[in-house]
């Protein structure tokens, strides 16, 4: 009676869509996934990624980097 072939009302196309929709959201949304153990950069990783840069110079990362050590 409600049964036509392999469509059930548009469940078959619903089915697509909802899989379609998940598989979007799982790959291509830009949130880190739950769970995942993400290291986060320490405030000497910083420093050092500043004195990298050339944004301080090596007197100034040494000052920073005993403050850090200190604490």
């Amino acid at each position: 009676m409600f049964y036509e072939g392999y469509h059930f009302w548009g469940m078959h196309l619903i089915w697509w869509i909802l899989w379609i929709m998940l598989l979007t959201w799982i790959f291509a949304t830009p949130w880190d996934i739950p769970g995942q153990k993400t290291r986060k950069e320490s405030p000497l990783d910083v420093l050092k990624n500043l004195l990298a840069k050339g944004e301080i110079d090596l007197q100034e990362y040494e000052k920073r980097k005993q403050v850090i050590e200190n604490d």
